[in-house]
């Protein structure tokens, strides 16, 4: 009889946070949309070839939609704007280190931000998409 009490505490304890869950609501797709990449381009005042902007594709994920818009100055990337992204929390605290890791390396090939993993794919799915279409 001694052991069951702390056996059914524990128990107890232990499934609290299985019946407190909320799983995060969203798509469960991983996949890529059929979205190709678009370019828009645009000229200074003084007439002189200016900025350049490309929107990658739309990419899917179990948190939500992601899709970049990279505005390039010749070959150098020069802003990154997130035209979809899910709604949570750390998305928001992971997209201002996503967009400097990107203007650092002038690349895709950046670092995941823990802890926003899902978003972290998809944003570097979105933004080679929109590399590859300022090399098309």
């Amino acid at each position: 009889m001694k052991r069951v009490i702390p056996a059914l505490v524990l128990s107890v304890a232990g499934l609290i946070p299985v019946w407190r869950y909320e799983p995060s609501t969203g798509t469960t797709s991983t996949t890529e949309s059929a979205s190709t990449p678009s370019v828009s381009s645009s000229t200074s005042s003084s007439g002189s070839p200016g900025s350049t902007t490309f929107t990658g594709t739309t990419v899917a994920t179990e948190k939500g939609d992601v899709q970049v818009q990279v505005t390039f100055e010749g070959d150098r990337i020069t802003a990154v704007e997130m035209l979809k992204q899910p709604d949570h929390p750390q998305t928001t605290a992971a997209l201002p280190k996503l967009v400097a890791e990107t203007l650092a390396a002038q690349s895709a090939d950046i670092d995941t931000v823990s802890g926003a993993t899902v978003t972290s794919d998809g944003y570097r799915e979105s933004l080679q998409a929109a590399i590859d279409a300022n090399g098309a």
